[in-house]
């Protein structure tokens, strides 16, 4: 698997958006839209962000990345842990993006 550092996640999320990345941080914020809503283009490239259980994406990341979007949650809970929230996150994605047989 190929990686790479960066020296803040400013820097890295620039590097993503140059290379044509569409970049999402995965955030409840005023602005966060619901997971169900957002729309991709075919073929498009997708970079998605994703904060700790804690303190959740930085405000850094939040004000570099595109957009912010937030999975639709019912209850009294308004939050998922990190690995539940990523695994419904790259669920729905690649739903939208492969073909069923």
């Amino acid at each position: 698997m190929p990686w790479s550092h960066a020296a803040s996640v400013a820097d890295a999320i620039a590097t993503l958006k140059a290379a044509g990345y569409r970049v999402l941080a995965v955030e409840q914020t005023l602005q966060a839209q619901e997971l169900d809503s957002v729309a991709l283009d075919a073929g498009a490239r997708l970079a998605l962000v994703f904060g700790n259980e804690l303190e959740g994406v930085s405000d850094e990341a939040v004000a570099a990345a595109d957009a912010c979007i937030v999975v639709p949650q019912q209850g009294s809970k308004h939050s998922l842990n990190v690995s539940v929230c990523a695994g419904v996150v790259l669920w729905w994605f690649a739903g939208r993006h492969t073909t069923h047989r």
